[in-house]
């Protein structure tokens, strides 16, 4: 199986779980874009395929919000800030020298925290109805507002991370080295 092909298969996999665990668990938000944002820039040296993973992870879980009314899939122009935010996730990922527990963890944490300021801050930045109040007080009341989805998002962030990067770390010990051969 050639390197191409098994990143094909991985990231077609990786869209299809997330659109799907993100439509069954809404409005729970526990789902693993996130961390596939990460895996993606940390595995796939391709940055085009790096970026498109996630984008398309997301993209097509809203598609299946809306399609199947379960939830509200696009939102509106805020939700570019959060597509936007997956991309950084992404290129923090490309900085990942190691693949070791401590780095994974530590890159999880940090994938959270991103989304989560810059997620709240383009909820803040595009509320039309003045939900959280003005200036800096009423984005302190929009980023806390969003705590019970953070706390919710490092847990789940760092399982999917550990997951994706264990699994692949596994798969590539015994599945990927065994077929080339």
């Amino acid at each position: 199986m050639t390197k191409n092909k098994k990143y094909l298969i991985i990231g077609s996999l990786l869209i299809l779980f997330a659109a799907l665990l993100k439509a069954a668990t809404f409005p729970f938000s526990i789902n693993p874009i996130i961390a596939i944002s990460l895996f993606s820039g940390v595995i796939i040296k391709e940055k085009k395929y790096a970026f498109a993973l996630p984008l398309l992870a997301m993209f097509a879980s809203d598609i299946i919000l809306e399609v199947f009314n379960i939830g509200q899939g696009f939102y509106g122009v805020g939700q570019i800030g959060n597509y936007a935010s997956l991309l950084l996730i992404t290129v923090l990922g490309f900085s990942m020298k190691k693949i070791n527990p401590v780095y994974v963890g530590t890159y999880s944490i940090i994938s959270t925290l991103l989304f989560f300021f810059l997620s709240n801050t383009n909820c803040f930045l595009f509320d039309n109805f003045s939900t959280y109040g003005s200036g800096i007080q009423g984005w302190a009341n929009c980023l806390a507002a969003g705590i019970p989805f953070l706390k919710n998002g490092l847990a789940t962030d760092l399982g999917f991370s550990f997951l994706l990067f264990g699994s692949y770390h596994l798969a590539n010990k015994y599945y990927f080295r065994k077929a080339l051969a």
